[in-house]
């Protein structure tokens, strides 16, 4: 969106949906039921169409899973059972009682299609998920990340010729990737970008931070929030 040129837009119909250059499809707090939603709006249909056309699709986090070929959900974690998902990644998701919380850093690797570009390209996030999704046939992990607390690193999410998938939230938030991504798309459409917005977006949100946390001390007695603190009430 802070990119000059670049056109972003939410959708919750087929119609407003259009002929985009790229799809991405987010996270979301249930992933079976917000698939059911996809299906019965239309726009699942629309996606597979799009990406039939070459378009680029990209999913996170639940998004991601949404991508794959069956979801499964045998502990009830969301809507229990077993349903199919949208088929564009070879790989299967199981749902776990065990949640994934944490911070990760890494960079892409084995990108294909359009994104190639971004091989290499640094990134920064987090993950908050539900489930284990594991890769089948052509699909291959789309990053190579560590994680922040336990030191340990991993390939994650997937990458089947124009579809992308990962687990990392933030995943453009870094400027090389937000930047690679539209710089790619300007190229296959002939366009060339005069400029693009320096910035770390991940500078960004914390200014925003700092605006909030500013405004609260305005507003919040914090001296006494601070005593009630030390005083582990």
């Amino acid at each position: 969106e802070r990119i000059p040129g670049v056109s972003l837009r939410y959708v919750k119909s087929v119609k407003e949906l259009k002929d985009p250059d790229m799809i991405i499809l987010p996270g979301t707090k249930n992933t079976m039921k917000d698939l059911k939603w996809l299906r019965e709006s239309g726009l699942e249909s629309a996606i597979l169409k799009a990406a039939d056309k070459g378009k680029i699709i990209f999913g996170v986090c639940g998004g991601y899973q949404m991508l794959g070929e069956t979801l499964s959900d045998p502990a009830g974690v969301e809507e229990g059972g077993t349903m199919k998902g949208i088929g564009l990644l070879p790989m299967d998701t199981i749902f776990e009682d065990a949640k994934t919380r944490t911070r990760v850093n890494g960079s892409f690797s084995n990108v294909s299609g359009i994104l190639s570009s971004l091989e290499g390209t640094e990134l920064e996030g987090y993950e908050i998920h539900m489930g284990i999704s594991t890769l089948k046939g052509d699909a291959k992990p789309l990053t190579k990340i560590t994680d922040f607390v336990e030191s340990t690193t991993k390939e994650e999410g997937a990458n089947a010729g124009n579809v992308y998938g990962t687990y990392v939230h933030g995943v453009f938030d870094k400027e090389a990737v937000a930047n690679g991504v539209v710089d790619a798309i300007a190229k296959l459409k002939g366009i060339e970008l005069e400029e693009m917005i320096n910035i770390d977006f991940e500078e960004y949100k914390n200014q925003q931070y700092d605006i909030l946390a500013a405004s609260l001390r305005e507003h919040l007695d914090m001296k006494k929030i601070y005593e009630i603190l030390e005083a582990g009430v």
